[in-house]
């Protein structure tokens, strides 16, 4: 099987203009179908285990089950980061924690073309319209209101900053550059329910772009923060479980935080299946691939803990730890007659693959600086043509600075980075021991070795994001 390393990429110019493509990967040809239509989900700090067709037993989620068994589950997928906004600059610009602009939450965005192109910029050079509805990727807050359209969406509509998009009752939104502003909503109540918005026009712009190409990144909210969900779909889990009331502090009072939990995960669930259904009424479905993953591991805020419902799965961790639980996320691809239906995929891949996968589909060059590695062989069936990473790197600059990476079956963590970065590595087999349970450092002395190495290699310097002691290059 093909191995693949970043440094191949960078001396071959991108696989795509190297075309290497040919006998390593898939591409579609202009004799194919039309390009597809690409639409990719995204929630927002969701458990690998909170969904049923993953392990969950307690909450409801039979349209995304469902959207798997009729495409392909991915179980080895990786987000960007383990917290939201580097985690999404991951997913749009095809680089790894150690190379994107964005390394942390905070006021930071991503920087103007041609610096830290998108996906979204390629896609719309691509002859594809574009949009992002929801919580914006391309930053974490800015001021700008026409970032994202500068940043390659032909539309944009949702929160320019991630603070505000923690509560579901915005008094502002904004749409291309344009505030619009909801006089009935107060922080925590009000008459207009940010999902119910989201939703409806992602439901108008597939009418609009009924012909296609399109891509449209819905970025959802759910189920993060706030403890919300609509009396719908919280009632039908009150009095199931235990509860321990929540008074309030940063966020909202919530007496059923389970209930409520429970109920804005159904709730997803429900708008994957609108969108599902909207494709087939309007005849598009078979040429539309549809995505569906989370930015990062599960929260424990707001009065809910990832414990209630063992959102983590079997792993360790959750938002903000680089173990399995705060990066490892679901991720299902639905295409029908070319992903096919019930099938399952064990491929390691990670956030920064999206965008050559993106471009495989539409048939365009990804640029040749990029970490990621298409996976479209994977998707249509050619297991033996996909190319496979050499390493998956992460690092994170809170709670002292960790980074951790991923070689194979072995994963490498590495704590308290910014106060020593010389300091001890564990090391893990995931074959053995998914859930990170046993520190086999003092037994893998060559593992560490290596992981040491990629440590030293992986990233580039930053003005905004260093270890301590580290010299700091200014960005270009």
């Amino acid at each position: 099987m093909n191995r693949f390393s970043r440094r191949d990429w960078i001396k071959g110019g991108g696989l795509a203009s190297a075309g290497i493509l040919l006998g390593g990967c898939t591409r579609l040809s202009s004799g194919d179908s039309p390009k597809p239509n690409i639409i990719l989900i995204l929630a927002d700090d969701l458990g690998y285990g909170d969904l049923g067709c993953y392990g969950q037993r307690q909450i409801q989620t039979p349209q995304i089950d469902r959207m798997a068994a009729e495409g392909m589950r991915f179980t080895e997928q990786y987000a960007g980061s383990t917290v939201s906004a580097p985690s999404r600059a991951c997913l749009l610009t095809g680089l790894h924690t150690g190379h994107t602009f964005v390394r942390g939450n905070g006021r930071v965005g991503l920087r103007p073309d041609p610096q830290d192109l998108t996906v979204a910029r390629l896609l719309k050079d691509a002859g594809y319209h574009t949009a992002m509805i929801g919580k914006s990727g391309v930053s974490c807050d800015v001021d700008d209101p026409r970032h994202p359209n500068r940043k390659g969406f032909d539309h944009f509509f949702g929160f320019l900053g991630h603070e505000a998009a923690h509560r579901y009752f915005p008094t502002e939104l904004w749409r291309d550059g344009e505030i619009l502003r909801f006089p009935g909503n107060h922080k925590n109540e009000g008459d207009k329910y940010s999902q119910d918005l989201f939703l409806e026009d992602a439901l108008r712009y597939l009418e609009a772009h009924v012909s296609g190409p399109f891509f449209l990144h819905l970025s959802v909210q759910l189920p993060h923060a706030d403890l919300y969900a609509p009396p719908r779909w919280k009632n039908r889990y009150e009095g199931s479980f235990s509860e321990d009331p929540f008074e309030g502090a940063h966020y909202r009072a919530e007496p059923h935080p389970k209930a409520t939990f429970a109920g804005m995960v159904s709730r997803l669930d429900w708008e994957v299946g609108e969108i599902l259904a909207k494709l087939r009424g309007l005849g598009i479905d078979k040429n539309t691939l549809v995505f569906f993953t989370s930015d990062n591991g599960p929260m424990s805020e707001g009065g809910h803990h990832r414990d209630d419902f063992h959102s983590s799965g079997s792993l360790r961790g959750g938002k903000r730890d680089l173990y399995e639980g705060g990066i490892r996320v679901p991720l299902i691809a639905r295409w029908p007659g070319s992903v096919r239906a019930g099938s399952e995929s064990d491929l390691v891949g990670a956030f920064w693959d999206f965008l050559p996968t993106a471009c495989d589909l539409a048939m365009v060059p990804a640029p040749g600086h990029v970490d990621g590695i298409s996976y479209l062989p994977t998707l249509l069936g050619k297991k033996n043509e996909q190319w496979q990473h050499e390493y998956l790197y992460w690092e994170f600059h809170e709670q002292g600075g960790k980074r951790a990476v991923r070689i194979g079956d072995w994963k490498a963590v590495q704590l308290g980075v910014s106060v020593d970065p010389n300091g001890p590595i564990e090391v893990y087999s995931l074959k053995d021991d998914q859930g990170e349970t046993k520190d086999l450092a003092g037994t893998k002395d060559d593992v560490v070795a290596t992981a040491r190495r990629i440590f030293a290699e992986a990233r580039t310097s930053s003005e905004l994001f260093s270890w301590s002691g580290e010299p700091v290059e200014k960005a270009l």
